[in-house]
């Protein structure tokens, strides 16, 4: 299979659904004349014309609340945030509108729009600019929730968020944009929903997705060298969840490190190791444990980022704390 950067295959797969589907378009901040702030939609202006590719003013509330009405006449919008942080901007059209407005309007109106765009810490962009945001987004009835680790993923779940019938979050992590991976020649799509097991295993399940899948590989490796078998299980969509992936992973191995880049309290991880509880407590050989970024505004300065942030050697030490005291 040939190899394609995480941003390509966004690109591939905005551009094959384009192609698909006239009622597709693309609107955001410098999508079009810069062809993307992170070059996502690279040349895609010049293929689609100004009409379906779209540069905004910087109004993340009117852009997403004219999206939102686009998709109530039967258009399928792909809505560019530049940092989903800037989308906080834009809350009350995505919680309010995009979310509800099937419940609201007796199922007569479907919001068959995507929302997306990179979100998470980066590297030193400082506390306002890395924001994760998904615990909050997934605790609204109405959006799924997608977190792509690697460039295969990103593809067949784009295309298969732009063909769902609801409002779809898709956060991209800025560090994964640059990152190569084998990607199909040929057209596929993922099915939301669907997790994946990343790395088979025995003796621990590593549960982790977007870039922290990749600290999750590198940990495998470290416990590797001490002949610690781990597991790696990779949601793909927070919301909804994969539970019977994770269960089935858990009943294999009994035991369980969760790692996120987001916060501890009330964080996605809260909610995957209670339902891990809920569905497989008797399986269980030791208490879940979480890998999580530490309680504070993240700071700019690169050594104390680092120290706030969940790391590698922090997931290797939880495995083992639920080996060797479970």
């Amino acid at each position: 299979m040939p190899s394609l950067t995480y941003r390509d295959a966004l690109n591939q797969a905005m551009t094959e659904e384009m192609e698909r589907d006239p009622d597709v378009f693309l609107i955001g901040e410098e999508v079009a004349e810069y062809n993307g702030p992170y070059k996502v939609s690279q040349g895609m202006l010049a293929k689609f014309g100004p009409m379906r590719v779209v540069d905004t003013p910087i109004s993340e509330n009117g852009f997403a609340g004219l999206a939102v009405g686009a998709a109530m006449t039967g258009l399928r919008p792909i809505v560019e945030f530049m940092s989903f942080n800037f989308a906080l901007v834009a809350f009350d059209q995505i919680i309010s509108n995009a979310a509800k407005t099937l419940y609201m309007s007796g199922g007569q109106f479907p919001i068959p729009m995507v929302m997306r765009g990179p979100g998470g810490p980066a590297a030193q962009v400082s506390s306002q600019h890395s924001n994760c945001l998904e615990s909050m987004l997934v605790n609204v009835p109405g959006l799924k929730l997608v977190m792509p680790s690697t460039a295969y993923d990103a593809k067949g779940l784009l295309k298969s968020a732009i063909r769902d019938n609801n409002p779809v979050v898709f956060i991209e992590n800025e560090l994964l944009y640059g990152m190569s991976g084998e990607v199909p020649s040929g057209e596929y799509l993922l099915p939301l929903g669907v997790g994946a097991v990343k790395a088979e295993g025995s003796d621990v399940t590593l549960i982790a997705y977007s870039r922290m899948t990749l600290l999750a590989e590198q940990a495998r490796e470290e416990l590797a060298k001490d002949d610690i078998s781990a597991e790696i299980v990779d949601p793909r969509t927070i919301k909804p969840l994969d539970i019977d992936l994770i269960a089935a992973s858990v009943r294999k191995t009994h035991r369980v490190v969760i790692a996120e880049e987001g916060n501890r309290f009330a964080g996605v991880g809260a909610e995957i190791a209670d339902q891990i509880y809920l569905h497989c407590f008797d399986d269980l050989d030791a208490p879940i444990l979480r890998v999580t970024q530490k309680e504070n505004p993240l700071p700019y300065a690169k050594k104390i980022e680092a120290a706030s942030l969940p790391s590698v050697p922090e997931i290797v030490a939880a495995a083992k704390q639920v080996l060797y005291t479970g």
